[in-house]
């Protein structure tokens, strides 16, 4: 199940904003890590996220981390794909009644491929 997590964190420095997303990234899970800086607040999106554990190693490594919330994301995506799975493929190669596939021979059967057509004798 994808999730979208909302941690408040104290973000005062370059430093602080590099080392909250570094930490982020590397919990299991963890798709996408994104900064929101005017309200101190990391946004993480993954799939079966541990939020404590996420929650515990940003508190390691800053000092300060709360959880805002936590809203499972809808798949948009797949509700599409789902519509186009009803398109009718169409069949190919053309079959000919009895489920025998049409079988085009181009080149001539009685052709001998053992020689070369370009030399001249």
């Amino acid at each position: 199940m994808k999730q979208k997590v909302v941690i408040k964190v104290s973000l005062n420095d370059k430093k602080c904003r590099t080392k909250a997303i570094k930490t982020a990234v590397g919990v299991d899970g963890v798709i996408q890590a994104a900064l929101q800086q005017d309200k101190n607040q990391i946004e993480v999106t993954g799939d079966g996220i541990d939020v404590v554990d996420l929650t515990n190693r940003l508190r390691k490594s800053l000092k300060y981390a709360e959880v805002v919330s936590v809203t499972p994301v809808e798949a948009k995506k797949e509700e599409k794909k789902e519509e186009k799975k009803d398109e009718p493929k169409p069949v190919w190669p053309p079959y000919m009644g009895g489920g025998v596939p049409v079988i085009y021979e181009l080149r001539d059967p009685y052709y001998n491929h053992c020689q070369d057509p370009c030399t001249i004798m």
